[in-house]
This record gives structure tokens, sequence and C-alpha cells, in this order.
């Protein structure tokens, strides 16, 4: 039976009235399980409405008192950790294990702002001229939103719900009509913790619901995370109409091999790195950079050994690392990546373009098998292009200095990682290389939750990153102000001069 979703708007669940619907796949099976519905613009000014109407008696709560129902809403989440992995990758397609990790990584950001009344301490100084003092406070912005992906639904609307709630915002979330069921599910635990009525909503639908969001003079500020196309119109959009917008898009990480590195450790990074999730990560790495011919056929040799061996299955099966493809559009859209890089001359060494649980129970789900491509050069659209599948492309460098430009070139740069034992490479390489994040002898560089996340070029639109201290930065405006008490028995004259620091 296919269930219907709906919206959770003001506290409680609101069918759809728009009369459209998308499909919520099962893509271990290749089934449709759920259809969810698009909102129209009346539906997304209706949780805008509620979510103003709520958000002035939630930011007047101390900060300490928010902080606890973030904290409550951990708990609850915690509690219900399994139910929710098992729901997660029922729509999504990762592994369980790796559904925890998307739940878990969520909650570190939450722990972070449940930090709130320490973040929101603003600066003070004394005494800047005779009986003056300026101080600063740090202000909700008001009604905010979040555009979120399907790669991770729980994660990132954590992300950014997160910090945004703790500093006294409501918020809005449009998460990815893919998976919307963990959002929906969120929201009722937000409730339950505590949360009023209205501060936190969530609207599914598509291109319609998002520009109500970011043309709607009462949202203040927006979040996305998505492709860079898509990333660059939602920020422009956004500055267009007056809103603050951090977007975040696609990525192209490469993992540089020294000739000194560990490289059984580097095949080991790779291989959970790169075809983890199915390729389906902004943080996934696609590119491996061996420097020097004799490191690149060692690791050529080793990582098709390993790449060949991969259990490929379904979500809920505790023998599979990696699971299906989000939906049967992305297989097609790999697939057609994988002819690509044939036909423009790279060697495929595994070729996973055909699905290899094909003629079993489970082979109307949407998987693929892992490809690995060597001699993979910079002008190919395979190393240009985002594959976002499980698709590695081996490039040769030369030398180091051709491993540092490959990834500082490149018009993505989100992430990047070095495997060497040598000091000073790392520590060059971490200065010189032209991208958000590094890695050293770490494949995925994600930083912990009080730290900042972010990429640059066209990984990232806007100066200011997701969690840690930016995002108390984005989810605040900051108000200063300068106070003087006069001495009421001295008359002062009027000064046409302007002050000035003597």
């Amino acid at each position: 039976m296919i269930r219907e979703l709906t919206h959770y708007i003001g506290g409680k669940p609101v069918a759809g009235t728009s009369g459209q619907f998308g499909p919520v796949y099962d893509p271990s099976a290749g089934q449709e399980q759920a259809r969810v519905p698009l909102a129209s613009r009346a539906e997304v000014a209706d949780a805008v409405a509620a979510a103003a109407a709520a958000q002035p008696a939630w930011a007047r709560l101390n900060p300490q008192r928010r902080a606890r129902v973030l904290a409550r809403f951990i708990e609850l989440v915690r509690a219900e950790k399994d139910s929710l992995a098992r729901l997660l990758a029922s729509e999504h397609g990762k592994t369980i294990p790796d559904a925890h990790g998307d739940i878990e990584r969520g909650l570190d950001v939450m722990e972070f702002a449940t930090g709130i009344p320490h973040l929101l301490k603003g600066e003070y100084s004394d005494a800047v001229g005779t009986g003056i003092d300026v101080y600063s406070m740090r202000q909700p912005l008001g009604v905010v939103a979040g555009i979120t992906p399907f790669n991770f639904p729980a994660m990132i609307p954590l992300w950014k719900a997160g910090p945004a709630l703790a500093c006294g915002n409501a918020f809005v979330l449009k998460p990815s009509e893919r998976d919307p069921s963990v959002p929906l599910r969120l929201a009722e635990l937000f409730e339950e913790a505590g949360l009023p009525p209205g501060v936190f909503s969530v609207v599914n639908g598509d291109k319609i619901a998002v520009d109500a969001l970011l043309t709607d003079p009462r949202i203040q500020a927006v979040g996305f995370v998505g492709s860079s196309d898509i990333a660059q119109y939602v920020y422009a959009t956004a500055a267009a109409h007056g809103k603050r917008a951090q977007c975040f898009g696609g990525a192209k990480n490469h993992l540089v091999i020294m000739p000194d590195a560990d490289l059984d450790q580097a095949v080991e990074a790779l291989v959970g790195a790169g075809y983890g999730s199915a390729g389906e990560r902004c943080m996934a790495i696609s590119v491996a950079v061996p420097v020097g011919e004799a490191t690149a056929d060692a690791l050529v040799e080793r990582l098709a050994e390993r790449v060949r061996a991969l259990r490929i299955g379904p979500s809920f099966d505790e023998a599979t690392e990696v699971g299906p493809l989000v939906s049967a559009a992305a297989v097609a859209r790999v697939r057609d990546y994988i002819r690509s890089g044939v036909d423009e001359g790279a060697r495929l060494v595994v070729d996973g373009h055909e699905n290899p649980l094909a003629g079993t129970e489970h082979g109307h789900g949407f998987y693929l098998g892992a490809s690995l491509f060597d001699r993979v050069t910079p002008a190919m659209r395979i190393y240009r292009e985002e594959i976002f599948g499980p698709v590695v492309s081996v490039v040769r460098a030369a030398d180091y200095e051709e491993a540092l430009q490959l990834p500082s070139q490149h018009e993505y740069g989100n992430g990047v990682a070095i495997f060497t034992r040598d000091g000073s490479i790392a520590r060059d390489f971490t200065h010189r290389v032209n991208t958000g994040m590094v890695g050293v002898n770490v494949p995925i560089p994600v930083p912990i939750a009080y730290h900042t996340f972010g990429g640059w070029k066209r990984s990232g639109f806007g100066d200011l990153n997701q969690h840690g201290p930016d995002s108390i930065r984005f989810y605040t405006k900051t108000k200063t102000v300068t106070s003087r008490w006069p001495d009421v028995s001295v008359r002062e004259q009027a000064s046409f001069v302007i002050p000035t620091m003597k």
C-alpha cells in the first residue's frame, strides 16, 4: 500500500492541498512506497505565517531555556535512532550503519547549539570615552528557511535548524521530496521536546516551493545544499530579495597519494570515501591522484582488487557495504558518465555499469556496480563534472606540484586530502591548496561540529559557512550600543564635530 505523506505546519501534520504529488521510492526494491505532497505558494505562505507568529515568543525565551529544548530533542532522537535509521535507509538507500552516521552527525551540531548561552555572548568595552561604554548583542533574524538535499535527510536539516533555532529564529524546512519522512518525524520530535508550534515547520515541494521561500519578504535568510547551478540560483535569487544566503553546491574531491604514503591505508581510505553511500556524498572522494608512475601502478592494482570485492546489496542486509542509488534517474545518469569516460579514452579498469543484483529477488532495485577509471585527464567530462555515484577516477601526476595544481585549479573546491608520511609536504599542501577543507591522512575532511564546514569556488556561495561559529553569525544580526549617562548637573552645548577617539 502506498502511503500518503503530509506537510508539518503550525505544530501538526497538514495534508497537501495543491493536488500535486511526487513519488517516494524504496531504492532497495525499486518500488514506490509513498506519495509526498508538493506545496503550492499558498501552503508555503501558511508555514511562513505560522513561523512569523511563533518566533517572537521563542526569541524572548532566555538562551538557556531554548538550549534545554534542544537537549531534550537530542534525547528523543537518540531514543528512536534505530527506527529513524531504518526509515532513512528505506527512502535513501544507504546502509543502516551509514544512516546511523547521518543522524549522529546531525546531532553533533545540535549538541554544539546547546552551548548557545555562551555562543551568543557579545562584546563590551568600558569607558571608551568620558562616561561612555560600548557593547554589542546578537539578536535573531526572525524567520529563516532551509532547503536541503536527498543525500543527508537527517544531518543537513539538523545542521541548518539547530543553530537557527538556538539563536531564537523560527525555521521553515523544505527537504528533498525524494526522502521526506525523516524530516517529518524530526518535526514531531521537536514538538515533543517542547518547541512551540510553528517554530519548526516542514513544507515538501519542488521549485514552486523553493521560489516561494526565496521571494517571501518574511523570510530573512536561506540555507541551501545541492548542485552548484541551483546553489548559484538560490544565492542570487535570495540576495535579489534582500535575504542572507549560504548555499553549498557540488564537489570534485581529490585524494593525493604521495610515493611515501602507506598504500594499504590509502586504498582502504579511497574505497570507503569513494564508494560509501554509493558515492552520493558531497564529500565523496571521486578523484585519486597518485604521484609518479610507480605509485599509480601499485595503487590501481590494489584498488581494482578491492573495488571488485565490494559487497553491493540492499540497505537492510548487514553484509552490504554499498547500497542502491536513490532513484532510477540517478542510475541512468551515472551510466551516462561511464559511457562518456570510455568514449573519451579513459581506461575502465572496473566496469560497474550493470546492476549486480539483476536476476535476484532484489533485481528491481536501483543498483550499480562500482566503477574505477585509470588514465583520466583534466579535459575529460568524468573529471570536470560531479558524477555523484560509485565511480572513482585516477588522474596520474608526474610530481607533487602537478598533484597540488589539480584540485587547486578545478572549478569545485569543497574538500581535498593528501596521504603522506612527510610532514613538510603535508604542511605545504594544507597552506597552498585552493579548497575549503583539507584532510591529511584523513579521506573525508568533514570538520567536527564546533569548527566550520564549507567549500570554495563553485562549491560554496556566501561568506559564512555551516555549523561552528559561522552558523551563529549567519543566524543572528549584531546590534552595537553606545551608552552614556551624563552628569545632569553639567549643562552641555551642542557639538557640530563628528565624534572621534580623542
